[in-house]
């Protein structure tokens, strides 16, 4: 008798088991044996199919395959049944259920639906035509030619300078043997109290004769030699020593302070240029030294003898010149500031310079009105802050053009030219350019503007109004 209990007890598990895709609520039917009457709008595919068939029924489905045949049209209602306590299942009732799990999973196996195949192509963009064609991105592309590669090297970056490598690693013996352009003798100190350093030009020796070009020196055995000093890559602020009259071996002794940072004093490189004075010709520049100062201790401070190396800039600058500019168009009136200069060619080898400006209004190609500032005495860096007023009609002022021109005063002879530039319709140069158009749009309002000095012949050449003064 437990025989037969036991095996109506795995029937229901495995209704259990093997109906979970049939019905939503499946454990409690198939518990009763009654979810094998459910109809197709019932069911609910919750797995994969088809059920993986257990071992134990794979004999009683075998046996059983000529019976199905026959049932597949027509399915007979199975008999539910009770949970009674006294109730005993049967071999029949056990082959019985066996029966209808077998049928159903034929019958479910036969309406197992096709998986669809998906034929992928690929996508393709563009407007359609008749001839298909792949469409590619192009990517823009400029063609260069040698000219354009080679046209945005600026030769002057690389051209051969004393300040190369190859002077780099000579050392000072080697480089007095190589250029004899003598020797030059400087100090340096960092007060880190006032935050300025301090450069102290000691002397020079064995500096090489003047070359006179045109024949006008008077005396070819000795120099006049003087130093300026900066730190580059500023140039602006330079300061000057006096001139040493007529001698190969000058003694200077001359100390000049840079309110400058510490920090920024190292990043700084030091720069001694040694200049031949020359009153009658610009004056020649000798050589230079140059000392990077992240390479001395600038707080300890000390001296050195160094070897003079040709420079690339044969001749010192004339000097700068700041301006400002203002035209009052009711007035008609065109006024001029001349504010400040420096480093002013130096023109008196005892003294410095007296340097003055003269002013000079021309209209076209006739000038029309002269006037100049005072001169100050012994100086290079001049301020004058001195103004100047023209009468200009408004029609007028595109033909207009002002020179500006800087002399030595001397009392003994004629004023010693140091430098000019023009400003107006016949300017002397782009910078010039720019300041006279920024006064033209910026009508009552002053506009100030460095101007670097330009010589006299440079003027005349580019400049017809140069021509056209004294």
């Amino acid at each position: 008798m437990l025989e037969p209990l036991n095996e109506g007890f795995l029937s229901r598990i495995s209704d259990l088991l093997l109906c979970r895709w049939t019905c939503r609520h499946c454990c409690q039917k198939c518990y009763e044996s009654s979810c094998c009457q459910s109809s197709e709008d019932e069911v609910e595919i919750l797995g994969p199919f088809p059920a993986q068939t257990p071992p134990w029924l794979m004999a009683s489905r075998s046996s059983d395959k000529d019976g199905d045949s026959v049932h597949t049209a027509t399915e007979v209602p199975l008999t539910p049944r009770t949970n009674s306590p006294d109730r005993r299942c049967s071999s029949s009732d056990t082959s019985k259920s066996t029966y209808s799990l077998t049928r159903r999973i034929s019958s479910l196996e036969s309406r197992r639906p096709s998986s669809p195949l998906i034929d992928i192509k690929p996508i393709e963009f563009g407007v359609l035509s008749a001839k298909k064609e792949p469409i590619q991105p192009s990517v823009l592309r400029r063609t260069y030619t040698p000219d354009d590669y080679f046209r945005k090297f600026e030769p002057q970056l690389y051209s051969l300078d004393s300040n190369s490598d190859d002077v780099d690693f000579l050392t000072d013996e080697e480089i007095l043997s190589k250029y004899q352009l003598g020797m030059l003798h400087f100090s340096t100190q960092y007060d880190l109290l006032h935050n300025h350093l301090t450069v102290r030009v000691i002397e020079a020796r064995d500096l090489p004769p003047p070359i006179s070009h045109d024949g006008s020196r008077q005396d070819m055995a000795h120099s006049n030699p003087y130093v300026k000093i900066c730190l580059l890559p500023d140039q602006k602020n330079s300061k000057q020593t006096g001139v040493k009259r007529k001698t190969q071996k000058p003694v200077f002794e001359e100390r000049y302070t840079f309110e400058i940072p510490f920090l920024e004093a190292q990043r700084r490189t030091l720069l001694l240029t040694v200049v031949d004075f020359d009153k009658f010709s610009r004056h020649c520049v000798i050589g230079k030294v140059s000392v990077p100062l992240c390479e001395v201790d600038l707080v300890k401070g000390g001296h050195w003898w160094k070897a003079l190396v040709p420079s690339s800039q044969n001749e010192v600058e004339l000097g700068e010149l700041l301006l400002s500019l203002n035209y009052l168009p009711s007035a008609g009136r065109l006024n001029v500031d001349v504010i400040r200069a420096k480093q002013l060619l130096q023109t008196d080898v005892s003294q410095g310079s007296d340097p003055f400006v003269k002013i000079q209004l021309v209209h076209g190609l006739k000038l029309v009105k002269t006037k100049k500032t005072s001169f100050l005495r012994g100086t290079i860096d001049p301020f004058y802050n001195e103004s100047f007023s023209f009468k200009v009609p408004q029609e007028e002022l595109e033909n207009a053009s002002l020179v500006f021109t800087v002399f030595g005063h001397n009392m003994k002879s004629s004023n010693d030219f140091i430098g000019r530039i023009v400003i107006g319709q016949y300017s002397s140069g782009p910078s010039e350019s720019n300041h006279w158009r920024r006064m033209l749009n910026t009508h009552r309002t002053a506009v100030e503007q460095w101007h670097s000095l330009r010589s006299r012949a440079e003027c005349d050449r580019v400049s017809p109004a140069s021509l056209e003064v004294t």
